[in-house]
């Protein structure tokens, strides 16, 4: 069965269940279903699809999903938080039976802190929205999960806060990895934490495609 086109997949994606009681700790929020389809879209036209996705920091499950409908061969999402796995399970059997093209086709969900990096088996593209270190004690994290995706993978797709760009081209480099595609995105946001002071923001993100050596 062909997959859904980037228009069909954002709608199914729009269905998926948010954070009921998110952790400001770990930076949880739900990331866009069109950025995620938009993303998973690039990637299927890359041919990134056709091999092992890992969904680093999977939260909701959003990117994973969209991996998985999108035709991806296997696809992991790996979180530190039960709870957040949990989400993720029900929404990937939420969006099962709706499906009028691609499909889900078991997704496997681990519980493994990304930062520490755990991981025995490499994937051959990551995907990911990483905590963009805006709490404290969460400082880098964005680093962090870049340096498990060089680790990991031979392609990447991570999301950044705005004016990250120097520093992804720069880090890429210096493994001999490539920027080959960026492209801007807005993250609207909804109040959820005591820190919010306004009813709905838009976090303004970058997203960057790096092609790693192998």
């Amino acid at each position: 069965m062909a997959p859904p086109s980037r228009r069909n997949l954002a709608r199914v994606l729009e269905s998926l269940e948010d954070f009921s009681d998110p952790s400001p700790a770990l930076e949880q929020y739900l990331t866009p279903s069109d950025l995620a389809a938009h993303l998973c879209h690039l990637a299927r036209l890359q041919g990134d699809l056709d091999r092992r996705v890992l969904d680093l920091g999977t939260g909701t499950g959003m990117l994973a999903i969209a991996a998985a409908i999108s035709g991806a061969d296997a696809v992991v999402g790996i979180d530190v938080d039960p709870d957040a796995l949990e989400l993720a399970r029900r929404n990937e059997r939420a969006v099962e039976p709706g499906l009028d093209s691609g499909r889900t086709d078991g997704i496997d969900w681990v519980r493994g802190d990304v930062i520490r990096h755990p991981f025995s088996e490499e994937a051959g593209t990551v995907v990911s929205n990483p905590p963009f270190g805006a709490q404290r004690g969460n400082r880098h994290a964005d680093r962090s999960f870049l340096e498990t995706a060089r680790e990991l993978s031979s392609v990447s797709y991570t999301i950044h806060n705005e004016g990250s760009q120097s520093f992804v081209e720069s880090y890429a480099a210096d493994f001999g990895g490539d920027v080959t595609h960026a492209f801007r995105a807005e993250l609207p946001i909804d109040r959820r934490f005591a820190f919010h002071t306004e009813r709905t923001e838009t976090l303004e993100a970058e997203v960057f495609r790096i092609e790693w050596p192998e």
